[in-house]
């Protein structure tokens, strides 16, 4: 069973392990200060929001929500940035119970969206979005 809550100040450690490990998946490398910036911003929970899963009194996932205003809703839209699971618990729940604890707390403050993005090849994180969610046909630009 995984039990989803919000990020803790006593998750720290176990929340930096998950964090250098999705950092490492997408094969990605911050300075040392934007990652203390980060967990220090998600413990304030506003705007942004973080939730944890726990597995056997394990922290195993996490998930970074960022509300936002939109141009074509009177309520916001709530960005999923980011999304992990240790790969020793994929594949059990844990992934799932996150985006199901996102979408009920989005309900909980009236978010008109929810919405992500993964990379085309994660082919392991589709197969889950693709139960949980519609694909968009948008496709995203940025500048660097």
């Amino acid at each position: 069973m995984t039990d989803i809550r919000p990020l803790e100040k006593t998750d720290e450690d176990a929340w930096r392990q998950l964090w250098a490990g999705y950092l490492a998946f997408y094969k990605t490398e911050l300075a040392q200060s934007v990652t203390d910036g980060l967990f220090a911003n998600l413990l304030k929970g506003e705007p942004h929001f973080a939730l944890v899963a726990e597995h056997e009194e394990r922290v195993v996932g996490f998930t970074h929500c960022l509300p936002h205003a939109s141009t074509w809703s009177s309520s916001p839209y709530l960005y999923l940035e980011d999304l992990y699971v240790d790969a020793s618990v994929r594949c059990t729940g844990a992934g799932r119970a996150l985006v199901e604890a996102v979408y009920k707390e989005a309900d909980r403050r009236g978010y008109a969206r929810v919405y992500w993005h993964t990379e085309n090849g994660n082919k392991t994180a589709r197969r889950l979005y693709d139960r949980l969610a519609t694909l968009s046909e948008f496709v995203q630009y940025r500048r660097s």
